[in-house]
């Protein structure tokens, strides 16, 4: 019987498709078992990339940017401008060296705790222990009970004389025993107008010495006044640790805001970018001569953007397919 359209639509021949290779209609069982070969584009097409390269890197902040703040607060400013972590740095501060304190401040603000620094500054001589082997083996336990990866050290004073001898072989023996890092920090010859002491041993440039992972502090590169980008050169894969700041060549290690000084900061960043860096860049930055909490944190937060938009490389080119 004719459909509603009349008898004109029921004779509308149907259409009986595209022909399959060797007969039978395309979507056969034969034309499905031998797919027709796919068509090659007769010209190059260009293959899709990404438009920037970004590391797995994270951005951590030190807690002793917001000195003389408390160590609580570094932890309240990272979780509320969108650090990745925090580098606790060991001191004076009682919740500092308290584990189980600072476990539970990484809880609160949902935080994690990416480093420690080991007490091995000048103010922190007594601070755990006055042996720095001592020192170390707490600061590895810190990091193993908080989950850091890497814990920071300073090679020993020229004074500490056994603990200098024996520095190089012991910090590979510990490294040894632990996954943690020990990444050892590069630091500087200390200045007193046209006078220099080298204060450090077995040498403040670290890379003169055999260590499995560094630190790069580039406001001790402006202090000692080398070269940062050659220095990181010369440290290679073995780079595990960067301390974010800038200088300008003064004898005292000024720690400014990256892009306030004469530091390649972004050149940096922009080499771990291309490189695949995969360990942390903690931003180290002296905001003492901040005029209220607000000037602190605007001083944190621009450091932070600076790090984030320069970690970020731009890809190469797109790559063409040949011609076949």
């Amino acid at each position: 019987m004719p459909g509603p359209l009349g008898r004109a639509h029921a004779r509308v021949p149907r259409y009986p498709g595209p022909r399959a290779r060797g007969g039978g209609l395309a979507g056969s069982r034969r034309d499905r078992n031998h797919p027709p070969a796919p068509r090659r584009a007769p010209y190059p097409v260009p293959v899709a990339e990404p438009v920037v390269r970004i590391p797995d890197a994270k951005v951590a902040l030190s807690t002793a940017s917001v000195y003389p703040e408390s160590t609580a607060t570094a932890f309240e400013i990272a979780a509320r401008l969108g650090y990745d972590g925090v580098e606790v740095m060991v001191w004076t501060d009682p919740v500092s060296q308290d584990v189980e304190a600072l476990r539970r401040l990484s809880d609160y603000h949902q935080v994690p705790i990416l480093a420690v620094h080991a007490p091995c500054l000048l103010i922190t001589q007594r601070v755990w222990s006055t042996d720095p082997w001592v020192k170390l083996r707490r600061a590895q336990a810190a990091a193993e009970r908080l989950g850091a990866s890497t814990v920071v050290v300073h090679p020993p004073f020229r004074w500490q004389r056994q603990y200098a001898k024996d520095f190089v072989t012991g910090i590979w023996r510990m490294a040894d025993e632990t996954d943690v890092r020990f990444a050892v920090e590069n630091m500087y010859p200390w200045r007193y107008k046209d006078r220099e002491m080298l204060a450090y041993a077995p040498e403040w440039d670290v890379t003169k010495d055999d260590y499995r992972h560094f630190t790069v502090d580039l406001s001790h590169t402006a202090t000692a006044r080398t070269d940062a980008l050659a220095m990181i050169d010369r440290m290679g894969d073995r780079l595990g640790h960067v301390h974010l700041a800038d200088g300008k060549g003064s004898a005292k290690d000024e720690h400014l805001v990256p892009g306030r000084g004469t530091q390649p900061c972004a050149e940096l960043l922009e080499r771990l970018a291309l490189t695949g860096f995969d360990g942390h860049v903690v931003i180290e930055v002296n905001t003492r001569r901040a005029m209220s909490a607000a000037e602190r944190e605007a001083d944190l937060a621009e450091a932070l953007a600076f790090t984030r938009l320069h970690l970020a490389s731009a890809a190469t080119r797109p790559s063409r397919v040949p011609r076949p």
